[in-house]
């Protein structure tokens, strides 16, 4: 059936519309792509389809882009049309097309654009025949015509070219830059002026360097460096100082193109005080739940502790010596859970103080696999899977024992109709790419995994689980201290903790703690005070603290132990005993004392007259910093505080038998 002649009319309108020697696109109001003609899809090396959706914007290179926003598309809206503007478009294969560029907008009734209409010229194309052109003359005649007219074509365009990109270039609110490959400006636009105060005449020549940030110029030149291998299209921030001695801060994005950096900067410091401000109010309500929090389990804790002494008491008056034991291990087990809240607090603040020793992990998490399947329960089976060759790391090991033993409860909690929990070592070996990504200096370090599959979390929540008293657990059911704990500690011991969860399959948490290459020294049994046999050869220990209760302790483990003790209430008084004629053998100190001096202050002006002098440090967790962060002399222990009576009797037995004289 021969078709009628509206149909062949339109079929013929739509052959000459794909297949048109110049491409042909329709736009939306927002710039997005409606319709493409076959002949710009080819010219782009995208298909039709992939074009539709996308912006016209979005297939300009950056200089293109730059001009496209603050001249092109501006004048579009106003004039209603555009004639030949040269741009250069960036294929699929990212080689550039240049081309130029005529654009229409069409309105309805209201006066509302409806559709822009775009028309792309293949400049390449019209450059070929140019040369053919040339090439072709017959007469120097015809070709002197020819060039003559060529000449003043380009010429006009060139310059029409250069006025509207000078335009563009004065009128932008973004700094815009063309830079040497070292980095010295060679170009800026007004914007600099407006926005940092420096004149062009005082910019060019120099290098962008010279105005950085101190802090963020190792960063910055890292960034920099990139551009020559790719462009930088994911804005990076940095400050830049301004004329008057001030810092300012900007998103740049930019490319490396014939020799040049080409830049363009945002000028951001607003967004970023207003996002500082929104974190400290973060800060200050993360500050409120920890003190509420904290409150509420410290009355709960002194209320058994206060409660079961005066049961005591009662029981004592009365003569009914029976329930005292009970009242006692309540009120003992009261406070031991009181030092367990503070040391995951003070672990959280990276304040606790630790005693960290070349740790074997593979035999550490060996040791513990009967503990944590028997803490889970028989119906989640614990599996131990340790590296061979496992490298060896500086740690306190009795607290990764309780990060790890935390994390296998944590585990075991978000299993509640059953499941597997993985405990893995690993050496990893963290090139400088991979420690950007985990916040960690680059090195080697071992990990310490464990995985559930249980039922996962959502990214919001597992961007909050380390934050203090922050737990998904029911009421009374969880502090949200154990993950809080868990980070601290990693962070003070030099490594870090990363969490990967996805719901309904399982989380995994990792520690990872920096490679120890010392070797690891074979653990000790347990020994008790009354395994110690008394020492009959007349030792003497000098015992400083301001609190009464302390010094009453420690001396009533001395004499079990067969050693004459020396109290002092503060370091003045420590240091007269240390000053004199005294045999001493052993200082127990605390960290924080009153009389002007600190313990490891007393202990060092001490070691002036008695250089061999051991020094044991009792502390209360928060004087890390005084005692050294960990860095002690020869000599020097530390034993945190509470501390049980069989370790502090232990401390002390191996500190004096290790200074008595071989015979």
């Amino acid at each position: 059936m021969t078709p009628s002649p509206r149909l062949q009319e339109a079929d013929d309108a739509e052959d000459l519309f794909e297949n048109a020697p110049c491409g042909y696109a329709s736009a939306l109001p927002n710039g997005r792509l409606s319709k493409v003609n076959q002949t710009l899809a080819t010219w782009t090396g995208y298909t039709a389809e992939q074009l539709v959706g996308r912006r016209f914007l979005d297939l300009l290179n950056i200089a293109g882009k730059i001009y496209y926003e603050t001249h092109f598309a501006p004048l579009l809206h106003m004039q209603g049309f555009f004639n030949e503007v040269a741009l250069d478009m960036v294929r699929a294969d990212g080689t550039v097309l240049p081309v130029l560029v005529n654009a229409v907008v069409r309105r309805d009734e209201a006066g509302d654009v409806r559709f822009i209409r775009v028309t792309v010229f293949n400049a390449s194309d019209r450059r070929r025949y140019e040369r053919e052109l040339l090439d072709a003359r017959r007469t120097a005649e015809d070709a002197t015509v020819a060039l003559r007219e060529l000449n003043a074509t380009l010429e006009a365009r060139v310059a029409e070219r250069t006025v509207e990109r000078d335009r563009a270039w004065r009128l932008s609110q973004e700094l815009l830059v063309v830079a040497a490959s070292d980095g010295t400006l060679e170009a800026v636009n007004p914007a600099w002026t407006e926005l940092l105060g420096w004149r062009e005449d005082e910019l060019v020549g120099t290098k962008f360097a010279d105005y950085t940030h101190p802090e963020d110029l190792e960063a910055t030149l890292a960034a920099f460096a990139g551009i020559f291998e790719r462009p930088l299209r994911t804005p990076y921030a940095y400050r830049f100082r301004h004329r008057d001695g001030s810092y300012r801060w900007f998103a740049w994005t930019g490319t490396f193109e014939a020799g040049r950096v080409y830049a363009s900067g945002r000028h951001v410091t607003v967004e970023r005080e207003q996002a500082e401000a929104l974190r400290q109010s973060q800060k200050m309500e993360a500050v409120g739940q920890l003190t509420g929090g904290l409150a509420h389990d410290f009355n709960n804790l002194l209320a058994g502790i206060s409660g079961s002494l005066e049961m005591m008491q009662n029981r004592i008056n009365q003569g009914r010596f029976n329930d005292v034991e009970r009242y006692m291990a309540a009120a003992q087990g009261a406070s031991k859970r009181a030092s367990a809240l503070t040391h995951r607090l003070l672990a959280f603040s990276r304040r606790q103080t630790l005693d960290p020793r070349p740790t074997d992990v593979n035999r550490l998490v060996a040791g513990m696999h009967e503990m944590i399947q028997r803490t889970v329960g028989p119906g989640i089976p614990v599996e131990v899977v340790g590296a061979s060759g496992a490298w060896a790391t500086l740690v306190d090991a009795p607290q990764l024992e309780n990060a790890l033993l935390n994390l296998c409860i944590n585990a075991r909690d978000a299993m509640p109709d059953g499941g597997r929990i993985t405990v893995e070592t690993a050496n990893r070996w963290l090139d400088a790419r991979a420690a950007r990504q985990h916040d960690m200096p680059e090195g080697q370090y071992l990990s310490l995994c464990v995985t559930d599959t249980g039922t996962g979390m959502s990214p919001e929540v597992a961007a909050r689980v380390f934050e203090p008293f922050f737990t998904t657990k029911p009421i009374g059911a969880g502090t949200g201290l154990g993950l809080s704990m868990v980070y601290g500690f990693a962070k003070q011991s030099g490594g870090q903790v990363r969490i990967y969860s996805e719901l309904g399959v399982g989380t995994t948490v990792c520690i990872y703690l920096p490679r120890h290459y010392g070797s690891v020294d074979e653990e000790d049994g347990p020994a008790t005070i009354s395994t110690f046999p008394r020492s009959e050869q007349g030792e003497t220990v000098l015992v400083v603290d301001d609190e009464p209760t302390v010094r009453m302790l420690l001396t009533n483990i001395l004499e079990d132990l067969g050693y004459t003790s020396i109290e002092a209430g503060d370091s003045v008084a420590g240091l007269k005993v240390l000053h004199s004629d005294v045999r001493i053998d052993l200082l127990v100190t605390d960290v924080g004392l009153p009389g002007g001096m600190n313990g490891r202050q007393m202990a060092d002006a001490a070691r002036e007259r008695r250089p061999d002098l051991k020094v044991l440090f009792i502390t209360g967790y928060a004087e890390n910093a005084a005692v050294g962060n960990g860095h002690l002399a020869p000599g020097m222990a530390v034993l945190t505080k509470p501390f049980a009576i069989d370790t502090m009797a232990a401390r002390i037995h191996s500190m004096i038998e290790a200074s008595r004289p071989v015979t």
